[in-house]
């Protein structure tokens, strides 16, 4: 059976509806960074999505070519991750999503190193006929963070994120943005072929101790 990170880490990827303390360890990710409205059609973020897959699955089928990556496992390709943040907004402005700056992420076995990493660019581009240098492999660590399972539309998140700071407080912990530390939004749901009202996101923010 194909190894599946939200199964195998369902503290990362299945929480609960109500919010609890979570130290986030280092993984790898793809990621591909921009801006602008990522419900623009044709627009930047789609654009962007479509790369990431691009590489994750050029990647995780590479065992049915000749190409043999040292250390592989099958796997389901993880779901896709935004990180999201405005100008000095603390968070996200949900009423101004032209402003959004994100990176856009799918994580990656640990196998996939940086000699990996450009063996799928340079066959996926190939294959494809498509550029996909705007593709980074990269490794994050979010460390301490604050977070809830997140159910139903997008725009209603402030909601849960208000009850996420309310709890982290409780708990003796503040917010914690930074460069480094961002809104993160994990896509459990395919909006194309969900109820809105039934969407499952894993909202997640950066805190520390008060």
């Amino acid at each position: 059976m194909a190894f599946d990170f939200k199964k195998e880490y369902r503290d990362l990827y299945q929480p609960k509806a109500k919010p609890s303390i979570v130290e986030v360890p280092r993984m790898r990710f793809l990621v591909v960074e921009g801006e602008g409205d990522p419900n623009e059609e044709d627009g930047a973020y789609k654009t962007a999505v479509g790369l990431l897959y691009g590489i994750a699955y050029t990647l995780k089928m590479s065992y049915k070519t000749d190409h043999a990556i040292e250390g592989f496992f099958e796997y389901v390709v993880p779901p896709l991750e935004g990180f999201w943040w405005q100008p000095d907004v603390e968070g996200v402005d949900y009423s101004d999503k032209a402003s959004f700056h994100w990176v856009s992420a799918i994580r990656v076995p640990e196998f996939v190193t940086d000699a990996e990493f450009a063996w799928a660019v340079e066959t996926a581009t190939e294959k494809k006929k498509m550029d996909f240098s705007t593709v980074k492999l990269v490794e994050l660590e979010e460390g301490l963070c604050v977070q809830c399972m997140h159910i139903g539309p997008y725009d209603d998140e402030p909601a849960t994120i208000a009850a996420m700071h309310e709890f982290a407080e409780s708990q003796g912990f503040v917010p914690d943005f930074s460069d480094e530390r961002r809104h993160h939004e994990i896509y459990l749901s395919d909006p194309r072929k969900t109820d809105p009202a039934k969407l499952k996101t894993v909202v997640r923010h950066p805190v520390r101790k008060a």
